[in-house]
């Protein structure tokens, strides 16, 4: 592997053999990727033997786009990303950068002179409200559902009953006693379920699965 393209912080890595490939970018300026989350977003990987995390976001109007977070003391211009031919997507590897670790992208526009920092779209895990920080994850999950996933299709059975209910997450109930904030999912799952078994739905469907960053005010 070939370490470094023409980069302006020493700590900031574009390598030749990227997440993204040749193909992920023809699908995405094709509009045809349907793995994007795979690809964008932050994701905790080695490289060279070296741990960190590959941060990559799509700004096709910037002239510039950096990460910063809590592992750089919030230095807009900290860690540069590289762009990446036409696509209008912006990437890099940062050594050291694990689970957990704060962060948003500081992008500087083409126009105006115009500068603004924005939280990842791709993110896997998000502050809560109000904080507005993405936080770097990863989707290592040990599922224990494989009995309930092979009987599914029994429940979606073209003959069978069908009522669904369609909630917004942060705000079907909140704790007024604790300033009104939203539930957590542990602290949601029971009384949701509940709810749509006694009212007789026999699906939801929520809204939105991710955190929302404007929950206090819906």
């Amino acid at each position: 592997m070939s370490e470094k393209a023409s980069e302006k912080k020493e700590d900031t890595v574009l390598y030749e053999n990227s997440l993204l490939t040749d193909d992920d970018l023809y699908l995405f300026n094709q509009g045809s990727h349907f793995r994007l989350y795979k690809k964008l977003g932050a994701h905790p990987m080695e490289r060279e033997g070296k741990q960190g995390t590959h941060f990559a976001v799509w700004a096709p109007e910037a002239q510039k786009v950096c990460v910063m977070g809590d592992f750089n003391g919030w230095d807009k211009d900290g860690h540069p990303l590289h762009p990446r031919g036409n696509s209008g997507i912006w990437e890099g590897f940062i050594p050291g950068v694990g689970k957990g670790a704060n962060y948003k992208y500081h992008i500087a526009s083409r126009f105006h002179g115009y500068r603004a920092d924005k939280a990842d779209p791709f993110a896997l895990y998000s502050e809560e409200p109000p904080r507005t920080g993405s936080i770097v994850w990863d989707l290592d999950y040990v599922w224990a559902d494989r009995e309930w996933m092979e009987n599914r299709y029994k429940r979606n059975a073209l003959d069978a009953p069908m009522a669904i209910y369609e909630v917004h997450l942060g705000s079907w109930m909140r704790m007024p006693e604790e300033g009104n904030r939203s539930l957590s999912y542990r602290e949601l799952a029971p009384r949701l379920a509940e709810y749509v078994r006694n009212m007789g739905f026999t699906h939801a469907e929520f809204l939105p699965v991710q955190v929302y960053k404007n929950y206090p005010d819906v």
